[in-house]
């Protein structure tokens, strides 16, 4: 998601170095070599010391919790900080800062060494920004309330005469756009409490989100709000990955802490504590 400026020497000695190097699967990148990498003194970092993490505001739930990114509540807080500890890091030495969602995977230098703020993995952004291997597979889901013209349909077909809203800029949006394909153009929102008022007001028949925020959304800021169901997954998994500048030396190391957390367990415990999988149907 982020990009990381290159001068020509470097570019060079990394092709180099990507000859004897293994690629890391998920973002390409070579994965660091050497017992000591990674370590939290060989780290390309904006301030020796301190990990700047970006995301946006508000910081929704379940992502984050009571808008506080620091807390190190919720999946995206609590994910950060177990990749800061692998790399080196207490939580005192991880500064927050603020940056819109839209911002984060735009080309050109950022000022965070990684962003985290479901930002879904594709490769029309790593032209702009490098990837973090992925820290949770998404699926896309409808919201509604009760009631709804939409409320009872069980497949996707049905959604065709639907006015349906979604967060410009995310997967969310393209997905309803492009796989539910409705007769009415796809509303676009600045935010998803935009789109949550517009549903409150009867503006839109649905709301596309993916499934974590679709259960937030329906049981903390609707009345009588209702999954309609997940979409059919299709292709290669979705996934969320921290956003990093493109090039950034810092791609692999971050890619090596994600896989670990991934491979002890950390992700799915992470995963059960704060997200739910529960009472959310399959649309045909």
């Amino acid at each position: 998601m982020t990009s990381r400026a290159m001068v020509m020497a470097a570019a060079v000695l990394m092709v180099g170095l990507a000859a004897c190097a293994p690629e890391n699967e998920t973002t390409g990148s070579p994965a660091p070599t050497g017992a000591d990498a990674c370590g939290k003194d060989k780290l390309a970092l904006r301030t020796a010391g301190t990990l700047a993490v970006g995301t946006d505001k508000p910081a929704y739930e379940p992502w984050f919790s009571k808008d506080d990114p620091a807390n190190g509540q919720g999946y995206e807080s609590a994910v950060t900080y177990a990749v800061a500890e692998k790399l080196g890091f207490d939580k005192t030495q991880v500064q927050w800062q603020t940056v819109q969602f839209n911002a984060a995977f735009a080309p050109g230098p950022k000022k965070f060494d990684f962003d985290v703020n479901q930002v879904s993995i594709s490769e029309a952004r790593r032209k702009a920004v490098d990837f973090s291997s992925g820290y949770y597979d998404v699926r896309q889901t409808v919201i509604t309330t009760a009631g709804s013209k939409i409320a009872d349909i069980t497949s996707v077909a049905a959604l065709a005469d639907a006015k349906l809203g979604a967060q410009v800029g995310t997967t969310s949006y393209t997905v309803a756009k492009d796989q539910i394909k409705p007769k009415q153009q796809v509303a676009a929102f600045d935010t998803n409490d935009l789109a949550v008022q517009a549903l409150k007001n009867k503006q839109l028949d649905g709301i596309v989100v993916d499934l974590p925020t679709a259960f937030y959304m329906t049981s903390a800021q609707l009345d009588n709000g209702k999954i309609v169901g997940q979409l059919p997954a299709s292709g290669t998994a979705e996934q969320f990955g921290f956003v990093l500048e493109k090039g950034s030396k810092l791609t692999g190391c971050l890619s090596q802490a994600v896989d670990a957390l991934k491979s002890d367990g950390t992700l799915t415990r992470l995963q059960k504590q704060y997200l739910t999988a529960e009472g959310a149907p399959e649309l045909s």
